[in-house]
Protein backbone atom coordinates (compact mmCIF):
# COMPACT_ATOMS: atom_id res chain seq x y z
CA UNK A 1 0.00 0.00 0.00
CA UNK A 2 1.11 3.92 -0.76
CA UNK A 3 -1.14 6.25 1.36
CA UNK A 4 2.28 8.27 1.27
CA UNK A 5 3.20 12.12 1.21
CA UNK A 6 2.96 11.92 -2.36
CA UNK A 7 -0.75 10.26 -2.54
CA UNK A 8 -1.48 12.76 0.45
CA UNK A 9 -0.62 15.56 -2.11
CA UNK A 10 -2.84 14.08 -4.16
CA UNK A 11 -5.79 13.59 -2.06
CA UNK A 12 -5.22 17.07 -1.20
CA UNK A 13 -6.33 18.55 -4.34
CA UNK A 14 -9.22 16.03 -4.96
CA UNK A 15 -10.36 17.77 -1.48
CA UNK A 16 -10.38 21.33 -2.44
CA UNK A 17 -13.93 20.56 -3.87
CA UNK A 18 -15.15 20.76 -0.47
CA UNK A 19 -13.70 24.31 -0.17
CA UNK A 20 -16.80 26.47 1.25
CA UNK A 21 -18.84 23.38 2.11
CA UNK A 22 -20.50 23.16 5.08
CA UNK A 23 -20.19 20.54 7.65
CA UNK A 24 -23.70 19.40 8.09
CA UNK A 25 -23.16 16.77 9.98
CA UNK A 26 -20.62 15.07 11.87
CA UNK A 27 -20.67 10.87 12.60
CA UNK A 28 -17.99 8.66 14.78
CA UNK A 29 -18.71 5.11 13.94
CA UNK A 30 -16.14 3.69 16.69
CA UNK A 31 -13.27 5.01 18.28
CA UNK A 32 -11.00 4.86 14.91
CA UNK A 33 -12.88 6.75 12.87
CA UNK A 34 -14.91 10.25 11.96
CA UNK A 35 -17.19 11.12 9.48
CA UNK A 36 -18.18 14.72 8.18
CA UNK A 37 -21.13 15.31 5.93
CA UNK A 38 -20.93 18.19 3.61
CA UNK A 39 -22.75 20.47 1.48
CA UNK A 40 -20.44 21.66 -1.01
CA UNK A 41 -21.54 22.57 -4.45
CA UNK A 42 -25.53 21.48 -4.08
CA UNK A 43 -24.07 17.75 -2.91
CA UNK A 44 -23.82 16.08 -0.23
CA UNK A 45 -20.28 14.23 0.23
CA UNK A 46 -19.04 11.99 3.03
CA UNK A 47 -15.16 13.04 4.01
CA UNK A 48 -13.57 9.83 6.45
CA UNK A 49 -10.76 10.11 8.87
CA UNK A 50 -9.67 7.25 9.96
CA UNK A 51 -6.72 6.53 12.41
CA UNK A 52 -6.44 3.20 12.04
CA UNK A 53 -2.80 2.09 12.26
CA UNK A 54 -2.77 0.36 9.36
CA UNK A 55 -5.34 1.73 7.54
CA UNK A 56 -4.99 5.85 8.21
CA UNK A 57 -6.04 7.92 5.85
CA UNK A 58 -8.48 10.69 4.65
CA UNK A 59 -11.06 10.31 1.52
CA UNK A 60 -14.73 10.83 0.72
CA UNK A 61 -16.52 8.04 0.95
CA UNK A 62 -20.19 6.30 -0.65
CA UNK A 63 -19.79 3.66 2.15
CA UNK A 64 -22.62 3.62 4.80
CA UNK A 65 -20.82 3.10 7.96
CA UNK A 66 -23.16 1.82 11.01
CA UNK A 67 -23.53 4.68 14.06
CA UNK A 68 -23.63 3.61 17.91
CA UNK A 69 -26.84 4.68 19.39
CA UNK A 70 -24.47 7.33 21.28
CA UNK A 71 -21.91 9.47 20.33
CA UNK A 72 -18.78 9.49 21.69
CA UNK A 73 -17.39 12.15 23.83
CA UNK A 74 -14.95 13.26 21.01
CA UNK A 75 -17.99 13.06 18.38
CA UNK A 76 -20.02 15.13 20.79
CA UNK A 77 -17.02 18.36 20.94
CA UNK A 78 -16.74 18.36 16.95
CA UNK A 79 -20.45 18.90 16.78
CA UNK A 80 -20.23 21.44 19.68
CA UNK A 81 -17.57 23.04 17.29
CA UNK A 82 -17.87 22.39 13.88
CA UNK A 83 -20.89 21.13 12.83
CA UNK A 84 -22.90 24.09 10.97
CA UNK A 85 -19.52 25.50 10.26
CA UNK A 86 -17.92 25.89 6.70
CA UNK A 87 -14.82 24.93 5.33
CA UNK A 88 -12.35 27.79 4.88
CA UNK A 89 -8.98 25.83 3.75
CA UNK A 90 -7.73 22.15 3.37
CA UNK A 91 -3.61 22.23 3.23
CA UNK A 92 -0.98 19.97 3.64
CA UNK A 93 1.81 20.81 5.76
CA UNK A 94 5.31 20.12 4.51
CA UNK A 95 4.35 17.70 1.93
CA UNK A 96 4.14 14.76 4.30
CA UNK A 97 1.30 12.68 5.40
CA UNK A 98 -0.77 15.87 7.76
CA UNK A 99 -3.88 17.50 6.75
CA UNK A 100 -4.83 20.97 8.07
CA UNK A 101 -8.88 22.15 7.70
CA UNK A 102 -9.59 25.38 9.03
CA UNK A 103 -13.33 25.58 9.68
CA UNK A 104 -15.18 28.85 11.15
CA UNK A 105 -18.45 28.54 13.00
CA UNK A 106 -19.80 29.79 15.87
CA UNK A 107 -19.99 29.39 19.32
CA UNK A 108 -22.66 28.45 21.64
CA UNK A 109 -23.68 32.32 21.95
CA UNK A 110 -23.19 33.27 18.19
CA UNK A 111 -19.47 34.72 18.31
CA UNK A 112 -17.59 33.50 15.30
CA UNK A 113 -14.84 30.72 16.17
CA UNK A 114 -11.86 29.42 14.23
CA UNK A 115 -11.05 25.45 14.35
CA UNK A 116 -8.39 23.93 12.67
CA UNK A 117 -8.80 19.81 12.28
CA UNK A 118 -5.61 18.10 12.17
CA UNK A 119 -5.79 14.74 10.05
CA UNK A 120 -1.91 13.14 11.12
CA UNK A 121 -1.93 9.96 8.64
CA UNK A 122 1.16 8.47 10.09
CA UNK A 123 0.62 4.61 10.77
CA UNK A 124 0.01 3.91 14.01
CA UNK A 125 0.79 7.51 15.03
CA UNK A 126 -2.08 8.66 13.26
CA UNK A 127 -4.27 10.86 14.75
CA UNK A 128 -7.12 13.44 14.55
CA UNK A 129 -6.99 16.65 16.82
CA UNK A 130 -8.99 19.52 16.90
CA UNK A 131 -6.90 22.88 17.75
CA UNK A 132 -8.46 26.62 18.66
CA UNK A 133 -7.31 28.65 16.10
CA UNK A 134 -6.68 31.63 18.46
CA UNK A 135 -5.18 30.21 21.50
CA UNK A 136 -3.41 27.08 19.07
CA UNK A 137 -4.31 25.21 21.90
CA UNK A 138 -5.80 21.19 21.33
CA UNK A 139 -9.80 21.41 22.15
CA UNK A 140 -9.33 17.61 21.88
CA UNK A 141 -8.00 14.43 19.99
CA UNK A 142 -9.10 11.04 18.86
CA UNK A 143 -6.03 9.69 20.59
CA UNK A 144 -4.19 11.07 23.57
CA UNK A 145 -0.51 11.36 23.91
CA UNK A 146 0.29 12.39 27.48
CA UNK A 147 3.85 14.04 28.27
CA UNK A 148 5.11 10.30 29.49
CA UNK A 149 4.67 8.59 26.48
CA UNK A 150 6.16 11.21 24.07
CA UNK A 151 8.69 13.79 25.47
CA UNK A 152 8.53 15.80 22.08
CA UNK A 153 4.84 17.35 22.16
CA UNK A 154 1.93 16.57 24.53
CA UNK A 155 -1.42 15.95 22.70
CA UNK A 156 -3.76 16.41 25.63
CA UNK A 157 -6.80 19.38 26.08
CA UNK A 158 -5.26 22.27 27.10
CA UNK A 159 -1.86 21.90 25.55
CA UNK A 160 -0.43 23.64 22.57
CA UNK A 161 -0.44 21.85 19.46
CA UNK A 162 2.77 20.80 18.35
CA UNK A 163 2.94 19.48 14.58
CA UNK A 164 4.79 16.25 14.62
CA UNK A 165 8.74 16.43 14.12
CA UNK A 166 9.84 17.95 10.47
CA UNK A 167 12.12 15.50 8.59
CA UNK A 168 15.11 16.76 7.45
CA UNK A 169 14.12 16.17 3.81
CA UNK A 170 13.91 18.04 0.73
CA UNK A 171 10.62 18.59 -0.33
CA UNK A 172 9.49 17.65 -3.42
CA UNK A 173 7.90 20.75 -4.41
CA UNK A 174 10.02 23.50 -3.13
CA UNK A 175 13.41 21.80 -4.17
CA UNK A 176 15.29 23.63 -6.95
CA UNK A 177 16.74 22.57 -9.79
CA UNK A 178 20.15 22.80 -8.46
CA UNK A 179 19.77 20.76 -5.54
CA UNK A 180 18.11 17.79 -8.08
CA UNK A 181 20.61 18.44 -10.72
CA UNK A 182 23.66 17.90 -7.66
CA UNK A 183 21.66 14.92 -6.06
CA UNK A 184 21.34 12.76 -9.77
CA UNK A 185 24.64 13.34 -10.73
CA UNK A 186 25.00 9.82 -9.22
CA UNK A 187 22.80 6.27 -9.30
CA UNK A 188 20.44 6.43 -6.70
CA UNK A 189 18.15 3.59 -5.41
CA UNK A 190 15.13 3.89 -3.71
CA UNK A 191 16.11 4.07 -0.45
CA UNK A 192 18.27 7.07 -0.93
CA UNK A 193 15.15 8.72 -2.87
CA UNK A 194 13.04 8.15 0.37
CA UNK A 195 15.65 9.39 2.42
CA UNK A 196 16.26 12.36 0.69
CA UNK A 197 12.73 13.46 -0.21
CA UNK A 198 9.99 14.26 2.13
CA UNK A 199 6.79 11.60 1.06
CA UNK A 200 8.24 9.14 -1.11
CA UNK A 201 7.48 5.50 -0.12
CA UNK A 202 9.25 2.22 -1.89
CA UNK A 203 6.30 1.82 -4.36
CA UNK A 204 6.61 5.77 -5.29
CA UNK A 205 10.37 5.87 -5.53
CA UNK A 206 10.90 2.20 -7.31
CA UNK A 207 8.63 4.56 -10.04
CA UNK A 208 10.28 7.06 -10.59
CA UNK A 209 13.58 5.17 -10.48
CA UNK A 210 11.82 2.88 -13.35
CA UNK A 211 10.86 5.96 -15.65
CA UNK A 212 14.02 6.70 -15.87
CA UNK A 213 15.93 3.88 -16.61
CA UNK A 214 16.99 4.89 -19.90
CA UNK A 215 18.80 7.70 -18.35
CA UNK A 216 19.87 5.54 -15.52
CA UNK A 217 19.30 8.23 -13.08
CA UNK A 218 15.89 10.76 -13.26
CA UNK A 219 16.79 14.17 -14.85
CA UNK A 220 15.32 17.47 -13.43
CA UNK A 221 12.19 17.38 -15.99
CA UNK A 222 11.79 13.66 -15.59
CA UNK A 223 11.45 14.47 -11.18
CA UNK A 224 9.81 17.36 -12.17
CA UNK A 225 6.81 15.76 -14.22
CA UNK A 226 6.43 12.71 -11.94
CA UNK A 227 5.85 15.07 -9.05
CA UNK A 228 3.52 16.93 -11.12
CA UNK A 229 1.26 14.29 -11.55
CA UNK A 230 0.50 14.01 -8.09
CA UNK A 231 0.29 18.34 -7.70
CA UNK A 232 -2.56 18.31 -10.13
CA UNK A 233 -4.75 15.78 -8.53
CA UNK A 234 -3.28 12.28 -9.91
CA UNK A 235 -3.43 11.17 -13.16
CA UNK A 236 -4.67 7.88 -13.30
CA UNK A 237 -6.00 6.64 -9.86
CA UNK A 238 -4.40 2.76 -10.16
CA UNK A 239 -5.22 -0.66 -8.09
CA UNK A 240 -3.68 -3.55 -8.83
CA UNK A 241 -3.25 -7.17 -6.68
CA UNK A 242 -0.06 -9.34 -6.69
CA UNK A 243 -1.29 -12.30 -4.99
CA UNK A 244 -2.80 -10.67 -1.06
CA UNK A 245 -1.07 -7.74 -1.83
CA UNK A 246 -2.70 -4.86 -2.56
CA UNK A 247 -1.17 -2.02 -4.67
CA UNK A 248 -2.72 1.65 -5.59
CA UNK A 249 -1.40 4.80 -6.28
CA UNK A 250 -2.92 8.56 -7.76
CA UNK A 251 -0.95 7.65 -11.10
CA UNK A 252 -0.60 4.72 -13.60
CA UNK A 253 2.30 2.31 -12.45
CA UNK A 254 4.59 1.95 -15.16
CA UNK A 255 6.27 -0.35 -13.13
CA UNK A 256 4.11 -2.81 -13.21
CA UNK A 257 1.78 -5.22 -15.53
CA UNK A 258 -1.86 -5.61 -16.11
CA UNK A 259 -4.51 -6.56 -15.10
CA UNK A 260 -4.53 -2.96 -13.44
CA UNK A 261 -8.15 -1.20 -12.37
CA UNK A 262 -8.67 2.39 -13.04
CA UNK A 263 -10.66 4.50 -10.85
CA UNK A 264 -12.14 8.09 -11.59
CA UNK A 265 -10.84 9.63 -8.35
CA UNK A 266 -8.71 8.66 -5.90
CA UNK A 267 -11.79 8.10 -3.46
CA UNK A 268 -13.07 5.78 -5.67
CA UNK A 269 -10.21 3.80 -5.40
CA UNK A 270 -9.75 4.14 -1.63
CA UNK A 271 -13.12 2.84 -1.28
CA UNK A 272 -12.12 -0.04 -3.58
CA UNK A 273 -8.69 -0.65 -1.27
CA UNK A 274 -10.65 -0.44 1.99
CA UNK A 275 -14.18 -1.79 0.78
CA UNK A 276 -13.92 -5.42 2.34
CA UNK A 277 -10.59 -4.30 5.10
CA UNK A 278 -12.16 -1.55 6.92
CA UNK A 279 -15.42 -3.27 7.47
CA UNK A 280 -13.81 -6.81 8.13
CA UNK A 281 -11.58 -4.98 11.30
CA UNK A 282 -15.18 -2.82 12.13
CA UNK A 283 -16.40 -6.15 12.39
CA UNK A 284 -13.75 -7.66 14.76
CA UNK A 285 -13.90 -4.50 17.19
CA UNK A 286 -17.19 -5.26 17.33
CA UNK A 287 -17.53 -9.14 17.49
CA UNK A 288 -14.17 -10.31 18.31
CA UNK A 289 -15.92 -12.04 21.78
CA UNK A 290 -18.48 -13.77 19.64
CA UNK A 291 -15.74 -14.93 16.76
CA UNK A 292 -13.38 -16.45 19.77
CA UNK A 293 -16.80 -18.02 21.47
CA UNK A 294 -17.56 -19.77 18.32
CA UNK A 295 -14.09 -20.82 17.41
CA UNK A 296 -13.77 -22.33 20.97
CA UNK A 297 -17.18 -24.27 20.45
CA UNK A 298 -16.12 -25.98 17.12
CA UNK A 299 -13.03 -26.93 18.56
CA UNK A 300 -15.03 -28.76 21.87
CA UNK A 301 -17.41 -29.98 19.21
CA UNK A 302 -14.05 -31.55 17.56
CA UNK A 303 -12.93 -32.82 20.18
CA UNK A 304 -16.05 -34.66 21.27
CA UNK A 305 -16.60 -35.99 18.06
CA UNK A 306 -13.12 -37.29 18.16
CA UNK A 307 -14.13 -39.26 21.14
CA UNK A 308 -17.39 -40.05 20.18
CA UNK A 309 -15.94 -41.99 17.30
CA UNK A 310 -13.58 -44.01 19.83
CA UNK A 311 -16.82 -45.00 21.39
CA UNK A 312 -18.42 -45.64 17.72
CA UNK A 313 -15.43 -48.25 17.10
CA UNK A 314 -15.62 -49.85 20.22
CA UNK A 315 -19.27 -50.00 20.53
CA UNK A 316 -18.89 -51.67 16.92
CA UNK A 317 -17.53 -54.77 18.39
CA UNK A 318 -20.63 -55.85 20.10
CA UNK A 319 -21.02 -58.66 17.80
CA UNK A 320 -17.85 -59.64 18.97
CA UNK A 321 -18.72 -59.68 22.86
CA UNK A 322 -21.80 -61.41 21.82
CA UNK A 323 -19.61 -64.24 20.20
CA UNK A 324 -17.75 -64.39 23.27
CA UNK A 325 -20.73 -64.86 25.45
CA UNK A 326 -22.01 -67.61 23.56
CA UNK A 327 -18.94 -69.56 23.06
CA UNK A 328 -17.82 -69.25 26.61
CA UNK A 329 -21.09 -70.61 27.98
CA UNK A 330 -21.14 -73.45 25.26
CA UNK A 331 -17.69 -74.36 27.08
CA UNK A 332 -17.72 -73.77 30.55
CA UNK A 333 -16.34 -76.74 31.46
CA UNK A 334 -13.39 -76.17 29.41
CA UNK A 335 -11.43 -73.52 32.09
CA UNK A 336 -11.58 -72.66 35.59
CA UNK A 337 -11.31 -69.17 37.76
CA UNK A 338 -8.27 -67.92 37.60
CA UNK A 339 -7.37 -68.45 33.50
CA UNK A 340 -6.58 -65.47 31.56
CA UNK A 341 -7.57 -67.23 28.02
CA UNK A 342 -9.25 -69.93 26.56
CA UNK A 343 -9.36 -71.24 23.56
CA UNK A 344 -12.33 -73.05 21.85
CA UNK A 345 -13.90 -74.09 18.56
CA UNK A 346 -15.78 -71.37 16.83
CA UNK A 347 -18.60 -73.28 16.19
CA UNK A 348 -20.27 -70.37 13.89
CA UNK A 349 -17.36 -70.27 11.71
CA UNK A 350 -17.34 -72.05 8.39
CA UNK A 351 -14.61 -73.77 8.52
CA UNK A 352 -14.13 -74.45 12.42
CA UNK A 353 -11.48 -71.58 13.06
CA UNK A 354 -10.42 -71.83 16.83
CA UNK A 355 -10.38 -68.39 18.72
CA UNK A 356 -8.53 -67.40 21.63
CA UNK A 357 -10.94 -65.17 24.11
CA UNK A 358 -9.87 -63.04 26.83
CA UNK A 359 -10.89 -63.33 30.95
CA UNK A 360 -10.86 -62.22 34.13
CA UNK A 361 -8.57 -64.51 36.40
CA UNK A 362 -11.09 -62.76 39.34
CA UNK A 363 -14.14 -64.02 37.84
CA UNK A 364 -15.67 -67.86 37.25
CA UNK A 365 -16.31 -69.38 33.97
CA UNK A 366 -20.03 -68.58 33.75
CA UNK A 367 -19.13 -64.94 35.51
CA UNK A 368 -17.10 -63.95 32.04
CA UNK A 369 -19.59 -65.35 30.01
CA UNK A 370 -22.27 -62.82 31.70
CA UNK A 371 -19.53 -60.14 31.55
CA UNK A 372 -19.43 -60.35 27.72
CA UNK A 373 -22.90 -60.90 27.69
CA UNK A 374 -23.10 -57.40 29.86
CA UNK A 375 -20.86 -55.64 27.42
CA UNK A 376 -22.82 -56.67 24.73
CA UNK A 377 -26.18 -55.29 25.93
CA UNK A 378 -24.52 -52.02 27.21
CA UNK A 379 -22.60 -51.36 24.01
CA UNK A 380 -25.77 -52.42 21.91
CA UNK A 381 -27.46 -49.31 23.25
CA UNK A 382 -24.91 -47.72 23.16
CA UNK A 383 -24.51 -47.72 19.56
CA UNK A 384 -27.50 -45.95 19.31
CA UNK A 385 -26.72 -43.08 21.55
CA UNK A 386 -23.33 -42.61 20.16
CA UNK A 387 -24.60 -42.62 16.38
CA UNK A 388 -27.28 -39.90 17.50
CA UNK A 389 -24.19 -38.02 19.42
CA UNK A 390 -22.34 -37.89 16.79
CA UNK A 391 -25.14 -36.44 14.31
CA UNK A 392 -26.16 -34.11 16.32
CA UNK A 393 -22.17 -33.02 17.03
CA UNK A 394 -21.81 -33.00 12.95
CA UNK A 395 -24.88 -30.74 12.78
CA UNK A 396 -23.49 -28.09 15.65
CA UNK A 397 -20.32 -27.89 13.73
CA UNK A 398 -21.69 -27.22 9.98
CA UNK A 399 -24.30 -24.98 12.30
CA UNK A 400 -21.04 -22.94 14.19
CA UNK A 401 -18.76 -23.00 11.21
CA UNK A 402 -21.75 -21.15 9.17
CA UNK A 403 -21.98 -18.53 11.82
CA UNK A 404 -18.50 -18.21 11.78
CA UNK A 405 -18.12 -17.78 8.28
CA UNK A 406 -21.08 -15.22 8.60
CA UNK A 407 -19.44 -12.95 11.60
CA UNK A 408 -16.48 -12.81 9.12
CA UNK A 409 -17.84 -11.07 6.42
CA UNK A 410 -20.41 -9.46 8.05
CA UNK A 411 -21.30 -5.92 8.56
CA UNK A 412 -21.33 -4.42 12.10
CA UNK A 413 -25.11 -4.13 11.62
CA UNK A 414 -25.08 -7.56 11.04
CA UNK A 415 -24.04 -8.82 14.32
CA UNK A 416 -26.20 -8.15 16.71
CA UNK A 417 -28.71 -10.09 14.53
CA UNK A 418 -25.97 -13.53 15.14
CA UNK A 419 -26.01 -12.81 18.58
CA UNK A 420 -30.00 -12.54 18.80
CA UNK A 421 -30.12 -15.74 17.05
CA UNK A 422 -27.51 -17.70 19.45
CA UNK A 423 -29.28 -16.03 22.79
CA UNK A 424 -32.79 -17.64 20.49
CA UNK A 425 -31.25 -21.24 19.95
CA UNK A 426 -30.13 -21.39 23.80
CA UNK A 427 -26.19 -20.99 23.00
CA UNK A 428 -25.49 -17.90 24.74
CA UNK A 429 -26.81 -15.24 26.88
CA UNK A 430 -27.68 -11.28 25.24
CA UNK A 431 -26.10 -8.67 27.40
CA UNK A 432 -29.11 -6.74 28.87
CA UNK A 433 -29.05 -2.82 27.27
CA UNK A 434 -30.18 -0.18 29.53
CA UNK A 435 -32.20 1.18 26.63
CA UNK A 436 -35.27 -1.43 25.33
CA UNK A 437 -34.57 -1.60 21.83
CA UNK A 438 -37.96 -1.72 19.83
CA UNK A 439 -38.20 -5.59 17.83
CA UNK A 440 -36.41 -4.71 13.71
CA UNK A 441 -37.09 -6.63 10.86
CA UNK A 442 -34.43 -7.82 9.52
CA UNK A 443 -32.84 -6.00 6.48
CA UNK A 444 -31.09 -8.12 3.83
CA UNK A 445 -28.73 -6.13 1.95
CA UNK A 446 -30.07 -4.52 -2.12
CA UNK A 447 -28.10 -4.44 -4.63
CA UNK A 448 -28.90 -3.66 -8.30
CA UNK A 449 -27.71 -5.82 -11.37
CA UNK A 450 -25.83 -4.13 -14.27
CA UNK A 451 -29.22 -4.75 -16.69
CA UNK A 452 -31.38 -3.02 -13.61
CA UNK A 453 -32.75 -6.14 -12.07
CA UNK A 454 -32.72 -5.73 -8.24
CA UNK A 455 -31.07 -8.21 -6.02
CA UNK A 456 -31.02 -9.12 -2.09
CA UNK A 457 -28.57 -10.88 -0.16
CA UNK A 458 -29.17 -12.57 3.12
CA UNK A 459 -25.79 -11.66 5.35
CA UNK A 460 -26.70 -14.11 8.45
CA UNK A 461 -29.21 -16.69 8.86
CA UNK A 462 -32.24 -14.54 10.19
CA UNK A 463 -31.97 -12.07 7.16
CA UNK A 464 -31.22 -15.34 4.97
CA UNK A 465 -34.64 -16.88 6.27
CA UNK A 466 -36.49 -13.45 5.99
CA UNK A 467 -35.29 -12.79 2.41
CA UNK A 468 -36.27 -16.54 1.38
CA UNK A 469 -39.83 -16.94 3.08
CA UNK A 470 -40.91 -13.45 3.78
CA UNK A 471 -39.93 -10.96 1.16
CA UNK A 472 -38.87 -12.87 -1.85
CA UNK A 473 -41.95 -14.05 -3.74
CA UNK A 474 -42.38 -17.82 -5.38
CA UNK A 475 -41.41 -16.98 -9.01
CA UNK A 476 -38.27 -15.12 -8.27
CA UNK A 477 -35.18 -16.70 -8.81
CA UNK A 478 -33.35 -18.23 -5.76
CA UNK A 479 -29.73 -18.59 -5.24
CA UNK A 480 -26.95 -20.59 -3.05
CA UNK A 481 -23.04 -21.57 -3.11
CA UNK A 482 -23.80 -25.51 -3.97
CA UNK A 483 -22.47 -27.41 -0.91
CA UNK A 484 -20.94 -24.37 0.95
CA UNK A 485 -21.99 -22.01 3.38
CA UNK A 486 -22.67 -18.69 2.01
CA UNK A 487 -25.64 -16.37 1.96
CA UNK A 488 -29.03 -16.57 0.18
CA UNK A 489 -29.60 -14.51 -2.70
CA UNK A 490 -32.83 -13.79 -4.56
CA UNK A 491 -33.27 -11.95 -8.08
CA UNK A 492 -36.92 -10.01 -8.24
CA UNK A 493 -37.57 -11.37 -10.86
CA UNK A 494 -39.72 -13.89 -12.61
CA UNK A 495 -37.44 -14.15 -16.01
CA UNK A 496 -33.87 -13.06 -15.11
CA UNK A 497 -31.43 -12.27 -18.05
CA UNK A 498 -28.27 -13.96 -18.34
CA UNK A 499 -25.97 -11.54 -16.91
CA UNK A 500 -28.02 -10.91 -14.01
CA UNK A 501 -27.97 -14.34 -13.05
CA UNK A 502 -23.97 -14.36 -13.30
CA UNK A 503 -23.70 -11.24 -11.10
CA UNK A 504 -26.28 -12.81 -8.89
CA UNK A 505 -24.29 -16.34 -8.75
CA UNK A 506 -21.44 -13.55 -8.25
CA UNK A 507 -22.49 -12.12 -5.09
CA UNK A 508 -23.47 -16.12 -3.84
CA UNK A 509 -20.02 -16.82 -4.38
CA UNK A 510 -18.38 -13.17 -2.72
CA UNK A 511 -20.95 -14.01 0.54
CA UNK A 512 -20.04 -17.04 1.19
CA UNK A 513 -16.78 -19.56 2.31
CA UNK A 514 -15.59 -19.56 -0.97
CA UNK A 515 -14.43 -15.70 -1.31
CA UNK A 516 -10.98 -16.57 -1.49
CA UNK A 517 -11.82 -19.18 -4.33
CA UNK A 518 -11.98 -19.57 -7.78
CA UNK A 519 -14.81 -21.42 -10.28
CA UNK A 520 -17.33 -21.53 -7.54
CA UNK A 521 -20.30 -23.37 -8.34
CA UNK A 522 -23.71 -22.20 -7.49
CA UNK A 523 -27.08 -23.22 -7.46
CA UNK A 524 -30.15 -21.66 -8.79
CA UNK A 525 -34.03 -22.14 -8.95
CA UNK A 526 -37.37 -20.46 -8.07
CA UNK A 527 -38.03 -19.53 -4.37
CA UNK A 528 -40.96 -22.03 -4.84
CA UNK A 529 -38.63 -25.56 -4.78
CA UNK A 530 -36.71 -23.96 -1.36
CA UNK A 531 -38.03 -25.60 1.29
CA UNK A 532 -37.06 -25.61 5.16
CA UNK A 533 -37.22 -28.70 6.89
CA UNK A 534 -39.25 -29.12 9.90
CA UNK A 535 -37.03 -28.20 13.32
CA UNK A 536 -33.81 -26.95 10.87
CA UNK A 537 -31.62 -24.87 12.07
CA UNK A 538 -32.24 -21.15 11.32
CA UNK A 539 -30.44 -20.69 7.57
CA UNK A 540 -31.01 -24.14 7.02
CA UNK A 541 -32.80 -25.26 3.86
CA UNK A 542 -33.45 -27.57 0.89
CA UNK A 543 -34.06 -27.26 -2.84
CA UNK A 544 -34.68 -28.67 -6.04
CA UNK A 545 -34.66 -28.53 -9.64
CA UNK A 546 -31.55 -26.82 -9.21
CA UNK A 547 -29.24 -25.43 -12.25
CA UNK A 548 -25.47 -24.75 -11.64
CA UNK A 549 -22.99 -21.63 -12.51
CA UNK A 550 -19.73 -21.68 -12.13
CA UNK A 551 -18.31 -17.99 -10.63
CA UNK A 552 -15.26 -16.18 -9.56
CA UNK A 553 -15.71 -13.48 -6.41
CA UNK A 554 -14.77 -10.16 -7.55
CA UNK A 555 -15.10 -7.40 -5.01
CA UNK A 556 -15.29 -4.76 -7.48
CA UNK A 557 -18.27 -6.06 -9.11
CA UNK A 558 -19.84 -6.00 -5.38
CA UNK A 559 -18.94 -2.34 -5.46
CA UNK A 560 -20.68 -1.48 -8.99
CA UNK A 561 -23.64 -3.61 -7.63
CA UNK A 562 -24.09 -1.74 -4.38
CA UNK A 563 -23.16 1.70 -6.12
CA UNK A 564 -26.23 0.99 -8.51
CA UNK A 565 -28.94 0.75 -5.54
Amino acid sequence: MAYDGLFTIAMTKELQQLVTGRIAKVHQPNAQEVIFTIRANGANKKLLFSIHPTYARVHMTEQTIENPPEPPMFCSLLRKHVEGGFIETIEQLDADRILKLTISSKNEIGDPITRYIYAEIMGRHSNLIMVDATSEKIVDSLKHLPPAMNSYRTVLPGSIYIAPPKQDKWNPITVTDEQLAEFFTEIRDAKEIMQQFVGFSPLHANELLFRAQEQQVPTVSIFRDFVNEFVIGGTKPTYLEQGRKVIFSPIDLHSFEEPKTYYNTLSELLDRVFFARAERDRVKQQAGDLENWLQAEINKLKLKLKKLDQDLKRAQNLDQYQLFGELLMANLYQFEKGAKSVTVENYYSETGDKITIPLSERKTPIENAQSYYAKYNKFKHALVKVEEQIQIATADIEYFELLAQQVQQASPADIEEIREELAEQGYMRLKKSKRRKKPVKPTPEKYVSSTGVPISVGKNNKQNDYLTFKIARKWETWLHTKDIPGSHVVIHSDDPDEQTILEAATLAAYFSKARESSSVPVDYTEVKQVKKPSGAKPGFVIYFEQKTVFVTPDEALVMQLQANT
